[in-house]
């Protein structure tokens, strides 16, 4: 489930009327993209939707909404500029929605694969999962009303990643990576490192997933054992992983290099390794700070 869908669905969990806020398009410069939203009550908000006036003026609407009974809809375009005075000068179109809480099936895990179609009818929004997409209403264009419907892929840009290694770094970066839109997979072989999060697991294990992961799959390999490390990255670059990431120094990267082509993996394969990882320019050694030049790294993969 996306965590927009468990934002909300805690949301109406405490009884109380909540509107959401969702930006079905942008053009030009702004400060959030296409679907993202936020949740806004009485006296209380979550998420953001970027700040700044566009989001003072979406929560007054929503908070107004909140005033209408459950189902009760808005579109509302924004030219960020000329009616808000921000910088960015870009264009977005909002849906401002005062959530039924009787209208929460949609709020199940959502079939594997299906897409959710939207569509507003006087009234009330109304959601569903199909099992087909039909051709889709852009939300861009004429501004959706009644009759209007579109659909989405929920957490289709959910990209998994498999980090490997519970020590410092790793801890300081599984922390952010789970502020981050990803599919964190984290494991460790050693069992007290199961009270941080990782999951435990023996060296056979971890091997075996390194290397059936998906072809759009991030491996990070950050282990305390060098040899493990070593094992793990092997089997990484046998396999489909996109990104293989490797913690160490350019002495360990042509080490592991020089084994890897002796233990058979190709020239295409080792080109994929990337060690050190991070953002080059970023030369603190403090886990914290390794953890940020990773997830940047990982941001400009996605963004690539």
């Amino acid at each position: 489930m996306a965590d927009w869908m468990k934002m909300v669905r805690l949301g109406l969990e405490q009884g109380e009327p909540v509107a959401l806020i969702s930006i079905l398009a942008t053009e030009g410069s702004t400060p959030r993209g296409a679907g993202t939203r936020m949740l806004v009550g009485h006296d209380r908000a979550e998420g953001s939707i970027g700040g700044g006036a566009l989001e003072h003026q979406a929560m007054t609407q929503a908070r107004a909404l909140l005033m209408q009974p459950p189902g009760s809809w808005r579109v509302q375009d924004y030219p960020l500029g000329p009616m808000l005075g921000q910088c960015c000068g870009g264009r977005v179109r909002l849906l401002v929605e005062r959530l039924d809480p009787d209208d929460v099936q949609w709020l199940e895990e959502p079939p594997q694969g299906r897409p959710l179609r939207t569509a507003l009818e006087p009234g009330h929004v109304r959601r569903s999962y199909i099992a087909a997409p039909p051709d889709p209403i852009a939300a861009r264009g004429e501004r959706p009303g009644v009759g209007s419907a579109w659909i989405e892929r929920v957490g289709a840009s959910v990209r998994p990643v498999y980090l490997f290694g519970a020590g410092h770094v790793g801890a300081a970066l599984a922390r952010l990576l789970r502020t981050l839109p990803v599919q964190l997979a984290w494991f460790d072989i050693r069992p007290e490192m199961a009270a941080m999060g990782a999951t435990q697991a023996d060296d056979d294990a971890l091997v075996r997933c390194s290397l059936d992961v998906a072809p759009d799959a991030t491996v990070l390999i950050m282990t305390h054992d060098h040899q493990l490390d070593y094992r793990l990255t092997h089997a990484a670059l046998s396999g489909q992983a996109r990104f293989v990431g490797l913690i160490g120094s350019a002495t360990k990267r042509a080490r592991f290099l020089s084994r890897l082509r002796a233990d058979g993996i190709s020239e295409d394969g080792c080109a994929r390794l990337i060690c050190p990882i991070g953002v080059s320019g970023i030369v603190g050694k403090e886990p914290e700070v390794i953890a940020i030049s990773v997830a940047a790294q990982l941001l400009q993969l996605e963004a690539a």
